[in-house]
């Protein structure tokens, strides 16, 4: 089996061409292949599927082999890996995925996909929600991107104990399902910190939709503009959130290498 690794500010996927059909067992190989020391290593598998509604479908699993709706990072990749691949020539396509379609334009010179731009919906914002655990109390805003998501806002991101934090937020029985968890802070109206704790995936260095999701948290409290860079442990996004519109974000999209799979 040919498999693309690729990473989108490090939050790294294993690429499938399932145009003509997937292997069995997708939630195993998801997870054996994500194994960082005994696999590939990734933060999970997407496979490119055929679309009765679009010119294609992701379809996505997490490091532990739970199936996701939706990766802001994942479909950049997808979107330079149909490129690349000679699977479009349009430099804008039509994802779908299971947070419902996106939009992507495909940035770059050439032949060649450097970037991609993404409408990532229209966010929805829900009150903010006092949390106990054996930690102490946080104050957890949700944020649907499609996904769910739990947006904490801290003086200082790093200092959070992530590995053991994370965990407790991402399944705690006040998020039926669970959470992905954004620590995040606000140094400059146009600017985010943030770490986040995939849900099924861990601590990852970049994640699209937390970051959407930290900005439309951070424009509902008055904490920043519409329009910021997001600055994550694997570099920069840039977020826009136009009134009465949908998320923009633009980003990077590489390619790792490329290879054969024994299944």
């Amino acid at each position: 089996m040919y498999f693309t690794k690729m990473h989108g500010l490090g939050n790294d996927y294993i690429y499938l061409n399932g145009l003509d059909g997937l292997p069995e067992h997708l939630p195993e190989l998801a997870r054996t292949m994500s194994r960082r020391h005994f696999g590939v290593g990734s933060d999970g598998l997407i496979c490119i599927c055929p679309s009765e509604q679009a010119d294609f479908r992701m379809l996505m699993f997490n490091a532990d082999g739970s199936q996701g709706e939706m990766c802001g990072n994942g479909i950049r990749c997808l979107g330079k890996y149909v490129y690349d691949h000679g699977l479009t020539h349009s430099r804008t396509i039509t994802v779908e995925t299971g947070a419902g379609l996106r939009t992507l334009e495909l940035l770059g010179s050439g032949n060649t996909v450097t970037a991609v731009r993404v409408d990532m919906g229209i966010p929805v914002v829900h009150p903010a929600r006092l949390i106990e655990t054996d930690t102490g109390r946080w104050q957890v805003i949700p944020v649907s991107m499609g996904n769910p998501h739990g947006v904490l806002f801290v003086d200082c991101p790093q200092s959070i104990p992530l590995p053991q934090l994370g965990p407790v937020l991402e399944h705690h029985p006040a998020f039926h399902g669970g959470i992905n968890v954004e620590f995040v802070a606000c140094p400059a109206p146009n600017r985010l910190l943030l770490r986040v704790w995939e849900r099924g995936s861990g601590e990852t260095l970049a994640c699209g939709t937390g970051a959407c999701a930290a900005l439309a948290a951070a424009v509902v409290q008055g904490l920043t503009q519409r329009q910021v860079c997001a600055h994550l442990p694997g570099g920069i996004l840039e977020l826009s959130w136009p009134e009465g519109g949908p998320m923009m974000m633009t980003g990077p999209a590489e390619t790792v290498f490329e290879g054969e799979y024994p299944i």
